[in-house]
């Protein structure tokens, strides 16, 4: 039996804005649930140490592969991957399941999704909780071009536009791209500073000399026998990311990158302010989402928590899941008891 499989309660499917997609549910259908979205190259089986916690707790909760990974949906077109697709894709599970509003958890690229949620769906959001991923209102151009100019052609959001590049390394060794990503920040090293979010996109400061982020470059010329950095998963649940990736490839989760400019086109005028409760959960060794990333946050999100979580790298939730779950579980706690719970 798979990682996956012995780890995840049994996948189910909804069909949502056409798109068949794949699900993980735990917890009694009661209360205001959380929909955990993960980013790249992710699956549902990123959360899988939170749908135990919840469920330990009594809480309802659910994991969705998203749209072109894992087992749900790859439509080849890279339009159907922009915003209005990913965002109708979770309103899609909300009517699927029967339910009016939920709590919309994201990491890396779920996070920008569910930032979105309440400015696109205001009616079907109950709460939002980032875990890394910031609130980001819309930058003053064309983020692709600001990319381009602050980081260079060879970083990895900016190389991800030219069709196919990226997407064959990264598919050319599943086993060494996966193990390259899923590792913790290097013993002794310092909190994060810089990054992607807040001010880098907010500047089109020419870039200086080499690309930063130069990721494909940086995977290509890896070693994984000289890397110190230590890796949080087991053998078996880095098997369940490997196999998964090679029957799928990268293209479904890269095309979301290949949307940036349309998203940022279709937002134009659109309201920047997310009324409902929110949780703003920072790593602090976060070398491409840090904790300053999430500065003025309050600006945008007037009813913000915001917690740290020290000694933690990209990966929150698998890294430090017992610190996330607490964290979640508490503030789901205050803000949303589930029935019977007291206030």
């Amino acid at each position: 039996m798979s990682a996956l499989d012995r780890q995840m309660p049994p996948v189910a499917y909804a069909q949502t804005n056409g798109a068949r997609m794949a699900y993980y549910e735990v917890g009694p259908r009661r209360g205001v649930p959380v929909i955990f979205c993960h980013g790249f190259p992710e699956l549902a089986f990123s959360w899988r140490h939170q749908l135990r916690a919840f469920e330990a707790a009594g809480r309802w909760a659910i994991a969705p592969d998203q749209r072109g990974y894992g087992l749900t949906s790859r439509p080849d077109a890279v339009e159907d991957y922009d915003m209005e697709h990913l965002t109708g894709d979770m309103v899609g599970l909300l009517d699927h399941l029967g339910v009016e509003k939920a709590v919309f958890c994201g990491h890396d690229w779920g996070g920008i999704v569910v930032w979105q949620m309440p400015l696109r769906h205001p009616g079907r959001v109950a709460g939002v909780i980032g875990l890394n991923t910031p609130f980001m209102p819309r930058p003053p151009a064309d983020p692709i071009e600001i990319m381009r100019r602050r980081f260079g052609a060879d970083m990895y959001i900016v190389h991800f536009q030219k069709p196919g590049e990226a997407d064959a390394v990264l598919a050319a060794d599943v086993t060494k791209t996966m193990s390259f990503f899923m590792r913790r920040p290097l013993p002794g090293s310092p909190p994060a500073s810089g990054g992607l979010a807040g001010g880098a996109l907010a500047s089109d400061a020419p870039a200086d000399g080499a690309s930063s982020f130069a990721l494909i470059k940086m995977l290509q010329a890896w070693n994984p026998a000289h890397d110190p950095r230590p890796s949080f998963l087991e053998p078996d649940e880095m098997a369940a990311f490997v196999e998964t990736f090679q029957r799928t490839g990268f293209t479904g989760g890269i095309n979301w990158y290949r949307n940036f400019t349309r998203n940022w086109l279709a937002a134009a005028g659109m309201a920047e302010r997310v009324e409902v409760p929110s949780l703003m959960v920072m790593a602090e060794k976060d070398a491409v989402l840090p904790p300053s990333a999430a500065d003025g946050m309050e600006a945008y999100v007037p009813n913000l928590e915001r917690a740290l979580i020290a000694d933690c790298g990209h990966w929150t939730q698998q890294e430090k899941p017992a610190e996330v779950n607490r964290l979640i579980i508490d503030w789901m706690d205050r803000h949303f008891p589930a029935p019977g719970q007291p206030t």
